[in-house]
C-alpha cells in the first residue's frame, strides 16, 4: 500500500559528503513522522534523525552537527545530508515513515529497502 524508495548511498572517503533521499508513494493521507536509521554489522539499528509533521527535527548525538535531515511534504520525501563522514559511519541506512492512508483510522510504520554507505579511511 505504501512504499519507501531510497537512493544516494555509496562509497566515499573520510571527510566527504553524501546526500540520501527517500520518497514515499502509494495510498497516503498523512505522514506523521519521517526519519533515518542506520545499522552496522553486529550492532543494533540506531535512530539518527526524525522530522515530525508540525514538529522540530531531532538528532542523535553521534551525528548532530554533521548530518542534516530535511523534508519535502509535497513530495512525501525526506533527505539526509551527511557531511564530514567518518569510517564509523559505515552502515546500512534506512528510511522510516509513520503513515496514515485514506479510509484508515490509524497509522502504520514503513521502512525503505536500505542503502549502503561505506566510508573509507
Amino acid at each position: 500500500q505504501v512504499q519507501l524508495v531510497e537512493s544516494g548511498g555509496g562509497l566515499v572517503q573520510a571527510g566527504g559528503s553524501l546526500r540520501l533521499s527517500c520518497a514515499a508513494s502509494g495510498s497516503i493521507f498523512r505522514i506523521n513522522v519521517m526519519g533515518w536509521y542506520r545499522q552496522a554489522p553486529g550492532k543494533q539499528r540506531e535512530l539518527l534523525a526524525t522530522f515530525p509533521s508540525g514538529g522540530t527535527t531531532n538528532y542523535a548525538d553521534s551525528v548532530k552537527g554533521r548530518f542534516t535531515i530535511s523534508r519535502d511534504t509535497a513530495k512525501n520525501a525526506v533527505y539526509l545530508q551527511m557531511n564530514s563522514l567518518k569510517p564509523e559511519d559505515t552502515a546500512t541506512y534506512y528510511c522510516n515513515a509513520d503513515v496514515m492512508s485514506p479510509g484508515n483510522w490509524r497509522s502504520y510504520n514503513y521502512w525503505g529497502q536500505g542503502t549502503q554507505v561505506t566510508v573509507s579511511s
